[in-house]
């Protein structure tokens, strides 16, 4: 590749983001090299519009460009159930499966204490009012399958039992160890369909 600065310094910033490697990054800066200027500023402007709209929502902490995302502004959600994810990409998967129609709450990470995570990093604090009015029925605990997302679950589970709320985990289908934004669509409405209490 040329070792021009410009060049150069965009491969850098490319081989920064997660999956993109030397290579991946050398086909991205070869496409912007030989493409249109005015399809290079279409990106550029996308990037800065993203980070200057898109902020956390005041509710659930999705991303959202108003006060609240576009699913807790939305009056044909079910109010009575809330999917808890660790993460905002951890909805849309979980979305195109058309399976659940409730409210999301993102906790913002799992608990992970070797990594100085404990509940008051995440939004657990603020699950919690959500559930205080006794309009939310159930509570899906979706966090990862893996030994952090499990703990996460298991002591969510622990706080919001005594509240009288019906508290259940995804079930089988998603494999132990995974991540649910590269499960497909299929298995994860399985399980989603096929969730159960957690004991």
């Amino acid at each position: 590749m040329n070792s021009a600065p410009a060049i150069q310094k965009l491969l850098d910033e490319f081989e920064r983001l997660p999956g993109i490697g030397p290579k991946s990054a050398q086909r991205i800066v070869y496409w912007l090299l030989n493409t249109d200027r005015a399809t290079a500023l279409r990106l550029s402007d996308a990037i800065v519009e993203v980070k200057d709209t898109v902020h956390f929502c005041r509710q659930c902490f999705n991303y959202a460009e108003g006060d609240l995302c576009e699913i807790c502004a939305s009056d044909k959600r079910d109010r009575s159930i809330i999917c808890v994810v660790s993460e905002p990409r951890d909805i849309p998967p979980i979305e195109r499966t058309g399976a659940f129609s409730g409210l999301y709450h993102v906790l913002g990470g799992v608990l992970s204490p070797l990594d100085g995570i404990g509940p008051d990093q995440l939004h657990i604090k603020e699950l919690m009012s959500r559930l205080a009015d006794g309009a939310v029925q159930e509570v899906i605990l979706a966090t990862n399958p893996n030994v952090e997302g499990e703990t996460t679950a298991s002591y969510l589970a622990r706080l919001i039992r005594p509240l009288g709320v019906k508290v259940t985990r995804l079930a089988s289908g998603l494999p132990v160890g995974g991540d649910l934004e590269f499960a497909d669509e299929v298995t994860l409405g399985r399980a989603i369909e096929g969730r159960r209490a957690l004991e």
